[in-house]
Order: structure tokens, then sequence, then C-alpha cells
């Protein structure tokens, strides 16, 4: 088992760059919603695998939503936690410090000073000023500030406009920066993060991605045993890594319907054919319904509303294809695959969200399961994150 990094995002654009630096120092990491509960974060730590907590950044503002704070299980745990951008935020209205709203944002490069010797920043610096303070070029990108440190926190860094850059409660190791290290902007970002992850964390760096790819094969061959499974089949990225990564595990087992929806690029669907039957030789249904799909949207300009037709008529003709796979007594499919992928857990908000947004719409299957009583199998977001989206 690996011991790994919690990342909880609160919106930013770049939360998956901070899994991918994690990532590049071998270590294991999930990014989840956050608006996990604390109870939920208890039963994430219960394994005794999690090294540390990262809270990303967001482009809200602490004061556009009562809802965007951190778990108050996060500083329970007593595992090091770093707050980037406005997860210092999070971390100073957890823990009495002050946010106030800027009066105007700052988003750009700027020039931050190291103070004092935490672990966090102790001996990076990109220079050295003339009076001997190690300096940092940084990525900047707020409008909120903190005014006043929580009890127990030092100042860690500072800027010419951003007299609290960072912070750090080093006896409980809690850091927090205003700058975002996991861009490339931040030159030193990258050791930043590794001296956090596998320094003060203490993250063994024994995860690689090609090995992700053998742990998911043997974990979705354990779930599903000698059953058989169907997959509704788009030619988008989703289902087709899905597919693939299935395929991989189960061979035969697997049958992919293949809803020829008549949006596709030219000879597209040949491709996908080709690819799938062709080259991987997996078990593909084809279902030409581009007639009916185009019908549906003819005269329909808004696209949120021809994003719940397409996954409307989706759901419709997959589910008579997967109703004809499941009444077959020859046969023993038990589970549907579904191909939600990382980025689509955290857009849509995760199980627990109170404002799930609509770009994901399209990929609900609402009860599809409940309906063909299968089984859901998400090989993509529960293989990675390992639990249910």
């Amino acid at each position: 088992m690996h011991q790994k990094i919690l990342i909880l995002d609160f919106g930013s654009q770049v939360t998956q760059l901070i899994a991918r630096r994690v990532r590049e120092a071998h270590v294991f990491c999930e990014v989840h919603p956050c608006d996990v509960t604390d109870q939920w974060v208890r039963d994430y730590a219960a394994d005794g695998q999690l090294k540390g907590v990262i809270l990303s950044g967001s482009h809200a503002s602490l004061w556009d939503d009562e809802t965007l704070r951190a778990p108050q299980a996060v500083f329970e745990l007593g595992v090091p936690v770093l707050g980037i951008c406005f997860g210092m935020y999070a971390i100073a209205a957890a823990l009495g410090g002050k946010v106030e709203g800027g009066h105007k944002r700052e988003f750009g490069y700027a020039e931050l000073r190291a103070r004092g010797h935490t672990q966090l920043l102790d001996g990076i610096a990109d220079y050295t000023s003339v009076d001997g303070h190690g300096m940092l070029h940084v990525w900047m990108s707020h409008g909120d500030n903190v005014t006043q440190m929580p009890p127990g926190f030092k100042l860690m860094a500072s800027t010419d406009s951003c007299p609290i850059a960072g912070m750090a409660d080093e006896e409980r190791k809690f850091y927090a920066v205003q700058f975002h290290p996991e861009v490339t902007h931040t030159s030193q970002g990258a050791a930043i993060l590794n001296r956090f992850v596998l320094d003060i964390c203490g993250a063994r760096a024994d995860w690689v991605m090609g090995g992700y790819i053998e742990e998911a094969v043997q974990r979705i061959r354990a779930q599903v045993g000698s059953e058989e499974v169907i997959l509704g089949l788009s030619g988008g990225v989703d289902s087709s890594v899905a597919a693939a990564l299935i395929h991989r595990a189960i061979g035969d087992q697997l049958t992919c319907v293949f809803v020829d929806h008549g949006l596709l690029r030219l000879n597209e669907g040949d491709m996908v054919m080709d690819m799938f039957v062709g080259k991987l030789h997996a078990k593909v249904v084809r279902v030409d319904a581009g007639e009916q799909f185009l019908g549906h949207l003819a005269g329909v300009s808004d696209p949120e509303a021809k994003r719940k037709i397409i996954g409307r008529e989706f759901v419709e003709v997959f589910k008579a294809e997967a109703s004809k796979l499941k009444n077959d007594h020859s046969r023993h499919v038990a589970w549907l695959a579904q191909g939600t992928i990382y980025p689509d857990v955290i857009e849509s908000g995760g199980t627990n969200s109170k404002k799930a947004v609509t770009i994901k719409s399209h990929h609900n299957v609402g009860g599809l399961p409940e309906q063909l009583g299968l089984k859901l199998l998400e090989p993509l977001a529960r293989a990675v994150q390992g639990r249910g989206a």
C-alpha cells in the first residue's frame, strides 16, 4: 500500500498541477473536493497511510462563499498541512487568523523575501539580496490577504505588496504560502513542494505512473471477477481510455456499445472501430444513431441545452442496447462501466458538493445502473482515487 498525500481542491484551475508535482516526486496523491465532510477526512486517514494534506488555491474570494472552508478534521489528524494561495486563507480562517478582501488583485511575477528559517523554505532561494536575505521568484494570483496570522504562526515570507505572503506553525507542521509553487513561473516551486512532501511529511517516494496502470488492471480484475462488463463508448477520451484499460484487464469479458451519434469528425466513427476492433480486438456493438441525435438537436443553440439532449439520447440508445446484452442469458453481464475521468469528479463537485457545476451534465447517468440491474464500475475515478466519485 502506498503512502499518500491528500489534496483538497477549492476550485483552482491549476490544482491538477499540484498533483502532478507531487507525483513527479514519486509520491501517491489524490485530489478530492474541498467540501468533503470531517468524517470523510477521518475515514480517509484511518488506514494510517496519509502523510500530509495540501489545500489548493481558488479563483474565489474567501468571502464569495461561506461554504469554501477546509474541513476542521484536517487540522486534527496530526499530519503536516500546506495551504497554497486560497488554501492559506482557509488555514487562517480555520485557526483564528484574519483575512480581508483586497481592494486590488495581484496577478503575476513577484519577488519574495523568505523570513525566518522555517523548514519549508530553509536553504531554498533564487538569489541573496544585498542585505543577505534569501529571495524567491514567485507567481502571485490573489485578491484577499491574510492580515493577522493565527495563534502559534510566525511570518515565513513577504513581498513589497503582501506583508504576509507565507506563515508557519512549525510545532504542528502547518505551512501556508500566498504564491503558487506548482506553476513553473515559481522557479523554486518544485523544490518547495518536494521539501514539504518528502522531508516535512516524510512520504515514501515509491509511486510511479507506470505502476499505476498495472495496479488499476489488478484492481479491475479483482472487482469484476468472472462477470461481464458493458461500457458506453462515445469516441471521446473518457470512455475510450476506460475501455482500453478495462479491456487490458478482462479482455472479452468487456462489451462496448459504440453509440455513433453523428457528431464526430468525418470518418471518426470508422477510426474508433478500427482502433477497438481492428487493433485491440475488443467486442464492440456499433449503433448508428446520427439521425436521432441530429433531429433532436435541430434548432437548439444553447450549449447546455445541447449537452442535456446529447446526454439524454445517449442514455436512451445505450440503455436499449445494454438491456439486450443484460437479458442474454448466455452471458453473465453484471457491471456497467462509466468513463468518469479524474477532472470530472472535481468539476462535478464530488458527492458532497452543494453546488455541482453544469459543465459535466452530459456525463450524468443518473439511476441507469439501478434501472439495468447492474453494478457500477468506474476504473478511472475509483482506481486512481480509491473511493467512489
